[in-house]
This record gives structure tokens, C-alpha cells and sequence, in this order.
């Protein structure tokens, strides 16, 4: 196994371009570290330069990774080596808890198997559709007038409130994720009359668009559809790639974001696990 450096992590990027869209999470985070975004991770593969699994997870030797959540994200194209590293080698820390998300649904037998013979528990957490846009011309061509002036970016004081309506967040792990989010990726926001934002979308550190929310007094006004055509257009200029996790218990989400022109493998779905101690 080898930790992939700055110079590989570049070639690397190139390679996992070439199995999209089944290696766009692990794409995602290895687009923002070449890209100089600030990250507490390192990245694993089991031979360089030719590699079948990588694996994203936090480096133990950043002081501030304690700061966040412990995630643990993984491409794999040959199964037998993913149960090799899982099994026999130090790819992934199991002493403490942690989440793997974004992962090939096929992989869960070897997932659930390693977790076993660890003795650690695993439990799933969600199943998710993924969703890509790969062609612009679907998305509305202007947004309503009454709304452009309204479009804005979140800035750190609103870090607060999207932590709290956010499923995953409402502690301080959450709101320093939040924070971390707002200040080194895009994000996109509709503000009242006293310029305090009502609805918005972020960006995850793994270039997915998320958090995407209306207040409740708000709702049935357009402003997701808005905020989804704004930060598609904007992630697309800029050359991220433009995708999104959708959880299967929420077809509002998968509807409005298939009527936007993004689509789905129907061959794949991406699952999300956390492993208890």
C-alpha cells in the first residue's frame, strides 16, 4: 500500500476521471485537495501507478482531523484487494467510530464481513441515489427576476443556522464542518428583505452539491430550483464536477433534481454506513 503525494495525487485524479461516475465521491475529494482546499485527509492506494482501490481517510498525523467527523471514503474495481486492505492491512483505523459514506452498494458484503471479523458493529445509515449533470441545456435558461437580486453566498455568521436544520449536524463537529464549507467552497443562498438568507445549498468537501434547504415558510416559490440552476452553472464554469447524493426516503429531492436534467446510473447505488466500536 502506498499514501499518495501531492504530485500523484494529480495522476491519480486523472485516473478516477476515466471510472466516473462510480469513483466521483473519491474523485470529489482528491479534485479539492489538487486544488489546494484546505483538508485534514490523506489518500491510500494499493499499488502505484497502476491502483484498483483507493481509499480517502483522515490523516493521523493533522492535529486538527479530532476536529471533524472520521469519514472514510473508497473506490474500489476489484473486490479481492478491497478485502485484502480491509482485512490484513492498516487502511482503515477500526478502534474508534467511523462512517463510511458514498460507497458502492456491492461492496457491503465485504464491508459487513471485515466489520465482523473486527468485532466492530456496522449499521446503515442510507441508501442514495447519484445523481450527475453532465449537460447544462436542462437547466432553466434565467432565473425569475424577483430572485436574482436575492441570490447571494452564505457567509460565516450564517454558519449557526444551517448547522441546525441540517439532518447530520446540531453539534459542534457540525457547525466546524459548516463553517469549513462556507469558507473554502461555493455556496449559494436567497436572502429576505433584511438580507438574511431563507433558503441555500452547499457544497461538500467532496464537491457534491447538499444541504440544499427552504425554510418552512418559504417553500413552494421556486428557490431550490433557483439555487440548484445558480450553483450547477457556477460549479460548471469553474470545472467541478456537478453531482449529488439523494437519499431513496426522499422523492421530492430526486424528482425536482431529475426534472434539472441530472440522471443516474441504474446500475448503481451508494450506500452509507457508520462502524461503532
Amino acid at each position: 500500500m502506498k499514501i499518495l503525494h501531492s504530485d500523484e495525487l494529480k495522476i491519480a485524479e486523472t485516473t478516477l476521471y476515466a471510472h466516473l461516475p462510480k469513483s466521483i465521491k473519491v474523485y470529489g475529494f482528491v479534485f479539492a485537495m489538487n486544488r489546494g482546499k484546505p483538508h485534514t485527509l490523506e489518500v491510500l492506494v494499493d499499488t502505484w501507478p497502476a491502483f484498483t482501490t483507493i481509499i480517502v481517510r483522515p490523516d493521523p498525523n493533522n492535529n486538527r482531523a479530532k476536529d471533524f467527523m472520521k469519514k472514510v471514503t473508497l473506490y474500489s474495481s476489484d473486490e479481492e484487494v478491497l478485502r485484502r486492505m480491509l482485512a490484513v492491512g492498516d487502511a482503515i483505523d477500526w478502534s474508534t467510530y467511523f462512517l463510511i459514506g458514498g460507497c458502492d452498494l456491492r461492496h457491503s458484503p465485504i464491508l459487513k464481513e471485515t466489520a465482523v471479523s473486527r468485532g466492530v458493529n456496522i449499521k446503515g445509515l442510507s441508501l442514495v441515489h447519484l445523481m450527475t449533470l453532465t449537460e447544462l441545456s436542462h437547466l432553466p435558461e434565467l432565473i425569475p427576476s424577483d430572485l436574482e437580486p436575492r441570490l447571494s453566498v452564505l457567509n460565516e455568521s450564517h454558519a449557526s443556522v444551517v448547522n441546525k436544520t441540517w439532518k447530520f449536524g446540531g453539534d459542534d463537529k457540525g457547525y466546524r464542518n459548516i463553517l469549513n464549507l462556507i469558507r473554502h467552497f461555493p455556496t449559494c443562498c436567497i436572502t429576505d428583505e433584511n438580507n438574511q438568507p431563507v433558503s441555500w445549498v452547499l457544497l461538500y468537501d467532496y464537491c457534491a452539491m447538499g444541504m440544499l434547504y427552504t425554510q418552512p415558510e418559504h417553500r413552494g416559490k421556486g428557490y431550490a430550483k433557483a439555487l440548484v440552476t445558480t450553483m450547477a452553472k457556477r460549479l460548471h464554469s469553474q470545472g467541478y464536477p456537478v453531482y449529488c447524493f439523494i437519499e431513496e426516503c426522499n422523492p421530492l429531492s430526486y424528482k425536482l433534481f431529475k426534472s434539472m436534467g441530472f440522471t443516474e446510473d441504474p446500475s448503481y447505488r451508494a450506500v452509507w454506513y457508520e462502524f461503532i466500536c
